[in-house]
């Protein structure tokens, strides 16, 4: 195993470009969100090994559902089956959302609450119908010196470092409060054409980074 003078302890992970994967190589866009699950689980799994304390999975948005039906379908179901999968692992799953519309999955209620699978060995965050504003306007009992204090996403700790696949050089409104510090690392392959040595590039890199804090 590759060793890293310092490792995040918390990433965050932006698994864009599934529709562009998918229409590059002959299929619909629905279709590119299950080809993403699988890579999901073999980036979860070599954190694991690293020993990463905490994951956040971007998803989908409550803008992604203006896409049509269809495309709102397939990854809504691809989340699901995300998360059942995850049950099965060695995890600390939460998932948080917007519950109040009908765009969040029912299934995936019981799990808006910590909830500890297997050993527990990594906090797992979904983000699913997630909204920037809902988050920042949701009010929560909270401790007030909590660095998350009265947001919907109170439970989830302040990012290290983001992988964003898909060559996007954006956010697109990933937990604004937990990210405000992390490092930002863009790779250009589609999410569906994950590799290990991504992670590694990006441990790489984050690993030689200056991180001040704003100090």
């Amino acid at each position: 195993m590759t060793q890293f003078k310092r490792l995040p302890r918390h990433i965050g992970i932006i698994p864009d470009g599934n529709r562009r994967w998918a229409q590059s190589n002959g299929l619909s866009k629905e279709e590119g969100y299950g080809h993403g699950i699988e890579p999901g689980f073999l980036l979860y799994r070599e954190c694991i090994n690293l020993g990463i304390k905490e994951m956040t999975f971007y998803g989908f948005t409550q803008d992604n559902t203006k896409r049509p039906s269809v495309q709102t379908l397939a990854f809504q179901k691809a989340c699901v089956d995300s998360v059942m999968q995850l049950t099965k692992e060695d995890a600390n799953l939460l998932v948080i959302g917007n519950t109040g519309t009908p765009l969040f999955p029912k299934e995936l209620l019981p799990f808006t609450n910590r909830v500890t699978f297997g050993n527990g060995l990594m906090n797992v965050n979904f983000l699913v119908n997630y909204g920037w504003d809902w988050d920042l306007s949701h009010s929560l009992k909270a401790e007030k010196d909590s660095f998350t204090a009265g947001i919907a996403s109170s439970d989830i700790s302040r990012m290290d470092l983001i992988i964003r696949w898909g060559g996007r050089r954006r956010l697109s409104g990933f937990l604004p409060v937990q990210s405000i510090y992390a490092d930002f690392y863009v790779i250009d392959e589609m999410w569906p054409e994950f590799k290990i040595q991504h992670l590694y590039d990006a441990l790489d890199w984050y690993q030689n980074q200056d991180i001040t804090l704003g100090g």
